[in-house]
């Protein structure tokens, strides 16, 4: 492990401690200043409102990783292509030498946000610091980040964060606990890095002289986030105490952050909802890969999900779900109350792979004509039709349908209905269907064709109770 990558831990210390007083005491840049007093503080509602509308956001897993592509020495990884490291066994000395190859010249912040606006996704979660330890940013605390590290030379995070800006788009960093890298953390495990049964004693010295002082800079630099979005929290030395402390620490640098459950302890593996013997730390829960099979009132919780089967580049894995797929996802999550935040995992120049620009567009076209289906929408109220499934929001009811009728009527059980009419969420003109109501069930009327193939919304209007 070469030593330039890691300053002074007097310096970080006194860095962390100079820098959080700067934060509280409103002392940041371009008049962007946390924890201010001028303002009343807000509820949990409304901290989390702007996270419960938008509903759908782009995950973002790049880093050194992407080089390797998940081959190493000639030989095919298995595994997802974040974890190399880790699967292959790759010393930290040669992991190192990666850092020298990666040189995304193709990377262009403002076309990713605006694909992830074309999309339909309000917010961006896009990997700061992996398990590997490299950072995607200018960080002043290691020489281990793009800046130092690479021939690039240019801050992707610092880029994101104005095209963001510029297209009313949430920038989130994922930030990983756990450190492969770093001599204080995961390190010296090697060749088993996330050896969990295994502690450092330093690892103490790790989080108050590096991981704090990294964090105030994401918060100070290019804040206001809107979530950050932890992992790696699962190795030995760190505890629910120390999650809930961070997690209380990071809220006083910038009130209105949101922060995942994986800040602690209290996530149920990749089911990734909080167990219940104890009130855990964290704003929303992270189902992994999965979704749950009901709603769950009351809970904030959020789906992240590959396209494919990796979450890094990977550049054999084209296991690609469909598009048809992704986007009846994307209403069932909504149905339940839920986030999606769909991955995409760039290539070592800093492209978006192809297949994954094809499916957003075609999300994208889908939530051009029913993003209201989705957008600040509740979990259905009738629970899971056979036919599709259902959002709401207000006094309307959005019917999403995945198989149309073949007679032409849907069949719609909603208790105590008084409905005062629906229509097409795909006719402008918002012209009557015709309803029929017999008790609870309601069916009603539809044109012989679907005006969409993967999932047609159809909207009821209830009368105001």
């Amino acid at each position: 492990m070469t030593r330039r990558m890691f300053r002074q831990s007097a310096v970080t210390g006194a860095a962390v401690l100079g820098l959080a007083l700067a934060i509280l005491a409103g002392g940041c840049s371009d008049g962007f200043a946390f924890g201010s007093t001028e303002k009343k503080p807000l509820s949990d509602d409304e901290r989390m409102e702007w996270w419960r509308e938008a509903r759908f956001g782009l995950f973002v897993h790049w880093g050194l990783y992407s080089v390797p592509a998940g081959t190493y020495k000639g030989k095919r990884i298995d595994g997802i292509g974040e974890w190399i490291m880790q699967r292959a066994q790759v010393p930290v000395s040669e992991y190192e030498k990666f850092a020298a190859a990666f040189n995304p010249i193709g990377f262009d912040a403002d076309e990713w946000v605006r694909l992830v606006k074309q999309a339909g996704m309000k917010y961006i979660v896009i990997t700061s610091k992996h398990h590997d330890g490299f950072c995607l940013w200018d960080s002043q605390v290691t020489d281990y980040d793009i800046m130092d590290a690479t021939p690039f030379k240019r801050d992707i995070l610092a880029e994101l964060a104005q095209a963001c800006k510029k297209h009313k788009i949430k920038l989130c960093f994922y930030h990983s606990i756990m450190d492969w890298h770093h001599p204080d953390a995961q390190a010296p495990f090697y060749p088993n890095y996330n050896d969990t049964s295994r502690s450092n004693p330093n690892f103490g010295r790790y989080v108050e002289t590096y991981m704090k002082p990294q964090l105030a800079e994401l918060l100070d630099k290019y804040g206001p986030l809107g979530v950050l979005w932890f992992d790696g929290e699962w190795i030995r030395d760190w505890t629910e105490p120390q999650g809930k402390a961070l997690y209380a620490w990071l809220r006083e640098l910038q009130p209105d952050l949101i922060i995942n459950n994986r800040v602690g302890k209290g996530r149920k593996g990749m089911e990734g909802l909080n167990k219940s013997d104890d009130d855990y730390a964290g704003d929303f829960g992270t189902p992994e890969q999965q979704i749950p099979a009901t709603g769950l009132p009351g809970v904030d919780w959020e789906t992240c999900m590959t396209m494919n089967d990796t979450w890094g580049f990977k550049a054999y894995d084209d296991n690609w779900k469909s598009s048809e797929d992704l986007i009846r996802k994307l209403v069932d999550i909504a149905s339940k109350g839920g986030n999606f935040l769909l991955n995409v995992g760039p290539t070592p120049e800093g492209l978006i792979p192809q297949p994954s620009i094809q499916r957003l567009k075609a999300m994208g076209h889908w939530m051009a004509v029913n993003s209201e289906s989705i957008y600040g929408t509740t979990a259905s109220p009738i629970g899971k039709p056979d036919w599709g499934r259902c959002t709401a929001k207000g006094e309307k009811l959005y019917l999403h349908v995945f198989d149309w009728p073949a007679d032409g009527k849907l069949d719609v059980t909603v208790p105590r209905a008084d409905i005062a009419k629906a229509y097409l969420l795909a006719d402008k003109k918002k012209n009557a269907l015709p309803v029929v109501c017999n008790g609870e069930v309601l069916t009603v009327s539809l044109p012989e064709e679907a005006p969409d193939a993967v999932a047609s919304v159809i909207v009821l209007v209830q009368n105001k109770k």
